[in-house]
């Protein structure tokens, strides 16, 4: 949602902050709340104390005057009483009961009546409205018939002169200049802030100053990336009778930290039907038709999920609810209805197998509470999906129903609530891809055979525009975002239509330079440029007319403002979901002005079979088929809902002879274009014999469509539904999925609209469950008067499927390239070793722990884990003259970066330096497993002329011996189960010793001969893994991965110390020449 309400103390706040010192007296007030501490509250507005005050509930109550709920005149202790008498106590506004929990004090201002007036800004497509009237306060009566209006276009700002001239006729003397000098200030904080609604009643304006006494207003929330210095923390509260539950608030911030769409409304916790509805237009549709069956009362949610949300988001979606769902039983059960239409691009099994995951976590509360499941889904996978739902059906010992898209959308509700019965077993049809077989491609390139000549759209075959018609079979797009998987799509399609050529220009990306992106035509690969500048796309793809924007909602309307530059575009598809209203409206300004078109915002785009289409639109290559948008039919729509659009498609191909055109023009407020736009498109297009409208609650703009009907511009057949029939049946607003979702007056309501629609001459059915029906029996009617005509039918070329979408479908199997075992990062959270990443921190594993589950794929005791530490923190360095850290030190010298210095230093690892770790441990327990005694061991490696990996050191010796050997040992000594190859290593020392003090058991051989006692002997490896990890080099990996780190501090050391080119000194270097050369 865009526009949504605030609290008066949060309006007041915004304007102490924004608006211009000495316009009007700064708001003073107070906000109170259950947990507000008076004393400290006296403390921060000392006022309290001296002044005579007013006091009123805080919580988008209106009419506060009228029902009672302001007091006014108290002193701070009446006020106290009159709260603490109110606070958490049920109030009934209208239908809605709620507890009053919010209230604001301010100081009263005596003033006389005629003082008083009202002011109030709103918004709408086209403009802004003022109002003003010099009577204000709780008796104002009809504003609408009472104030004055200034109308003021897009961008437009009001002058005083044009204030006083057509609002201030009525107020005399000073006054005048002040009140026209304060809404000339109002009116910018309103445009800047991005208000959508401001009203204050009443405006007191007195002969020294003017008083904001009573605010309402609703801020865009989808300015806050742009407003967020200005407006600081704001709180959206829930409407009156509706408390805000912690779980709406966790949904809410998985919403804001995805990018898809997640909504959770709670109407009645203790309801016992529960919806979990994919798609903002499909939850409507499914509200509506409960409470058209009567269910109304035990409707307990409204909320949707969309947008391709992953398999964990919709987990955490799908847990929320049965959370709240399974607190309370019903005496008769309850009702799960998991619905959607058919998704466009988001993977339906992906989702269900997070819904599935917590259906099975809930089982025993499932089955407690007497739970029955109603499943309706279609998209991209969705036998998958259907499969993996009917399977978990059986395991949950519950009833669970699962239905396609042979199934009408909402048909699994009238199922749920007992008023038709449930097939046993529906009919599925099989549709998951059209393969191209062997042979195929030369079929493909032939062309369709046509129609009957006299029935053929000539744009469609020209590919020439005709006025009027956005897209024909010449149509080529440039596409702006990275956006390959839609990309590929319009390819398939436009292949599948027998298009000579692709629709995709060339595709815009700013963050890259210019390349070309491989995409399929057919079976055959081409390549599609991408520009990083949009005027290189344009100047070199001038047969370019329609740009799809891609671009997020920040940076939409700026790209969107950079295309309506060239004149060559004459449309443009706005994919992005929460522009903000004052930017959406510039761009509708501008576009008007040059004459393009746009669709969008908040769509997913719109499709003309056999031509063109955006993005998106029309889901994956078997819906495409299954709805037979491969050819034009005769039926063309127009809806709000993206995902409505493809259940059209659904709809209209299954009872007409399929679709000629169908464009979703967006959900928010103010779509670039508007139903009577393209229906009056439709209806001047003679190949269109009859017309579909899917409106929706909120907006008046189907009136235009009533008053075209009643005026004789449409007279073609019209079929047409508003969805949001429910909204008047709850007790307290709720805002659908789409932002423009949201009924301002009685007139907005969706029943309002139905009932002028029908009164006006379409054809309105009785509910959407009925829509199917009343457009079949009207292009029955169109049939039998001949005026269309059923026209050939000519199957499509095949197409080929993804390699990759085949694997997903399960078509196909290919070994892996490559194997692993240690992490997954394909989920919510990486996993290491199957270890979630969180677990791993929150259970404090460390540095050890961490290489237990990536060298080792389990955890180790904690003693192992703390050796592994310590091994990295004793090899970690031995000073700068060693060949590792002369190495790094030379090459960072010589100006190489990081990676190539540590690079440098670890190519010196070996047998001769820090790499004895693995021959130690090799050679020793190899001597001990053949029960050699420690002299023969000796002796044995002295015949064979081998040095003892692990013995010696070039400085220390019995006498100065190592502390970093001292520490290891003694620590395996104390914390080891047992240690039979240190001890062995030991006795092997002293014979080594014997014979010369520096031959001591060294580092690498005590990290070496320790790490196979804890591999043989923790219990955390079989004998047969601990030789494997001896043998491939995991010992030598605790030298590398910690002189790693003494690598690294050596090359930041000499780039701290700004040391030069290194060049080692000549008389370090004895030059021995050739005798036969000297003389």
């Amino acid at each position: 949602m865009s526009a949504k309400a605030i609290r008066e103390a949060t309006g007041k706040t915004l304007l102490n902050n924004n608006l211009p010192a000495g316009v009007c007296a700064t708001c003073r007030f107070a906000a109170v709340t259950q947990d507000t501490q008076w004393e400290e509250l006296v403390q921060e507005h000392p006022w309290l104390k001296t002044e005579k005050l007013v006091v009123k509930p805080d919580q988008l109550i209106k009419r506060r005057g009228k029902l009672g709920l302001i007091k006014v005149g108290a002193d701070l202790a009446g006020v106290q009483t009159w709260v603490n008498d109110r606070m958490n106590k049920d109030q009934q506004v209208g239908k809605a009961v709620g507890k009053l929990r919010n209230f604001i004090i301010e100081p009263f201002l005596p003033h006389e009546q005629s003082d008083e007036a009202y002011v109030c800004i709103y918004s709408s497509r086209h403009g802004d409205t003022i109002l003003f009237t010099h009577e204000g306060g709780v008796d104002i009566g009809d504003v609408d018939s009472k104030a004055l209006k200034l109308e003021l276009g897009i961008e437009e700002r009001p002058t005083e002169i044009q204030i006083k001239e057509q609002l201030l006729t009525h107020v005399d003397g000073p006054r005048k200049d002040k009140t026209a000098s304060f809404i000339k200030t109002l009116y910018d904080a309103y445009v800047d802030l991005y208000f959508t609604y401001l009203e204050v009643n009443p405006l007191v304006i007195t002969s020294d100053n003017i008083y904001i006494l009573d605010l309402a207003a609703k801020l865009d929330a989808t300015a806050e990336f742009l407003c967020k210095a200005k407006w600081g923390d704001v709180d959206y509260p829930p409407p009156f009778g509706r408390d805000a539950l912690p779980e709406e608030a966790f949904i809410a911030d998985l919403d804001s930290k995805s990018g898809a769409s997640l909504k959770l409304t709670i109407l009645n916790e203790k309801g016992r039907i529960w919806t979990m509805v994919a798609g903002g237009g499909a939850s409507v549709i499914y509200s509506d038709t409960i409470c058209e069956l009567g269910g109304a009362a035990e409707l307990a949610n409204y909320g949707e999920y969309s947008g391709a949300p992953s398999e964990q988001q919709t987990y955490e979606y799908a847990k929320t609810i049965l959370t709240l769902m399974t607190k309370e039983k019903h005496p008769d059960g309850k009702i799960l209805i998991i619905g959607g239409g058919i998704a466009n691009f988001t993977n339906v099994a992906a989702t269900f197998k997070g819904i599935v995951r917590a259906l099975q976590q809930f089982q025993a509360k499932l089955v407690e509470g007497n739970v029955s499941i109603f499943v309706r889904r279609a998209g991209p996978n969705y036998q998958e999906g259907l499969r993996v739902m009917r399977e978990v059906g059986k395991t949950l010992g519950i009833p669970v129903h699962v239905f396609g898209n042979e199934t009408h959308m909402t048909a699994i509700v009238s199922m749920a609530l007992g008023k038709r019965p449930i097939p046993k077993e529906p009919i599925v049809e099989s549709h998951t891809a059209n393969f191209l077989l062997p042979g195929g491609q030369n079929t493909a390139q032939s062309p369709r055979p046509e129609r009957k000549k006299d029935l053929v759209d000539q744009s469609q075959v020209s590919g020439k525009r005709v006025m009027g018609q956005l897209f024909n079979r010449g149509t080529r797009a440039i596409i702006w975002g990275m956006q390959t998987r839609a990309v590929q799509g319009m390819l398939d399609f436009d292949f599948v239509c027998s298009r000579p050529e692709p629709s995709v220009a060339a595709m815009v990306y700013p963050f890259t330079g210019d390349h070309k992106q491989k995409f399929y035509w057919g079976h055959k690969e081409i390549l599609v440029p991408v520009y990083k500048s949009m005027a290189d796309a344009m100047k070199k793809h001038s047969d370019a007319d329609v740009l799809i924007n891609f671009a997020s909602l920040r940076s939409a309307y700026d790209s969107t403002i950079d295309t309506l530059s060239f004149p060559q575009i004459r449309t443009i598809a706005i994919i992005a979901e929460g522009i903000p209203e004052n930017l959406t409206r510039i761009l509708i300004k501008r576009a008007n002005e040059k004459g393009v078109s746009i669709i969008g915002p908040a769509t997913v785009g719109g499709i003309k079979p056999g031509c063109f289409k955006i993005g998106n639109t029309g889901g994956m290559m078997d819906n495409i088929l299954h709805s037979k948008l491969y050819r034009p039919g005769s039926v063309a729509y127009v809806s709000r809902s993206g995902g409505m659009s493809n259940e059209l498609n659904n709809i209209i191909s299954h009872n007409t002879d399929g679709v000629y055109e169908g464009v979703a023009i967006g959900g928010d407020r103010y779509p670039g274009t508007t139903f009577m736009d393209h229906l009056l498109r439709y209806h001047d297009n003679p190949e269109v014999k009859m017309l579909v409208l899917l409106g929706e609650v909120g907006g008046i703009e189907e009136y235009e469509v009533c008053k075209a009907l009643k005026e004789k511009r449409i007279v073609k057949p019209l079929v047409a539904w508003c969805i949001g029939t429910c909204a008047g049946m709850f007790s307290s607003e709720v805002q659908f999925g789409h932002a423009g979702a949201c009924a301002n007056a009685d007139h907005e309501t969706a029943l309002a609209k139905n009932r002028a629609l029908a009164d006006a001459g379409a054809h309105v059915p009785a509910g959407f469950d009925e829509l199917g029906v009343e457009i079949s029996q009207v292009y029955q009617r169109l049939l039998q008067e001949g005026i269309i005509v059923p026209k050939e039918e000519v199957p499509p070329p095949t197409v080929p499927m993804d390699f990759s979408w085949a694997r997903e479908l399960g078509l196909i199997r290919k070994p892996a390239s490559f194997m692993t075992s240690i992490s997954d990062e394909r989920g919510q959270e990486l996993l290491y070793a199957g270890m979630p990443i969180s677990a791993v921190m929150e259970q404090g594993l460390g540095i050890g722990g961490t290489l237990s589950l990536l060298w080792f794929q389990r955890r180790l005791p904690h003693y192992a884990t703390t050796f592994l530490e310590m091994c990295l923190m004793v090899t970690a360095d031995h000073g700068p003259a060693v060949s590792g850290a002369h190495n790094t030190i030379v090459c960072t010298r010589a100006g190489k970066d990081l990676v190539s210095s540590l690079v440098s230093g670890l190519l010196t690892i070996g047998d001769r330096f820090g790499g004895a770790l693995d021959g130690a441990a090799r050679q020793f327990s190899e001597a001990f497993d053949k029960g050699l005694l420690p002299m023969e061991f000796v002796n044995d490696m002295r015949k064979k002329g081998q040095l003892i990996m692990g013995i010696g050191h070039r400085v220390k010796s019995l006498n100065n011996p190592d502390k970093r050997v001292e520490i290891i040992k003694n620590f395996v000594k104390k914390e080891f189960p047992s240690t039979p190859l240190l001890d062995y290593a030991l006795e092997v020392e002293k014979i080594t010793t014997s014979k010369k003090p520096n031959l001591i058991l060294n580092v690498d051989g005590v990290i070496g001969v320790a790490f196979v006692d804890l591999l043989r002997n923790s219990g955390s490896f079989t004998r047969e893994e601990a030789e494997e990890y001896i043998n491939i080099g995991a010992i030598n990996g605790l030298f590398v991965l910690g002189r790693s780190m003494g690598f690294i501090g050596h090359h930041l050391d000499q780039k701290r110390l700004k040391q030069g080119l290194y060049r080692h000194p000549w008389d370090d270097i004895s030059y021995v020449m050739p005798e036969h050369y000297s003389s």
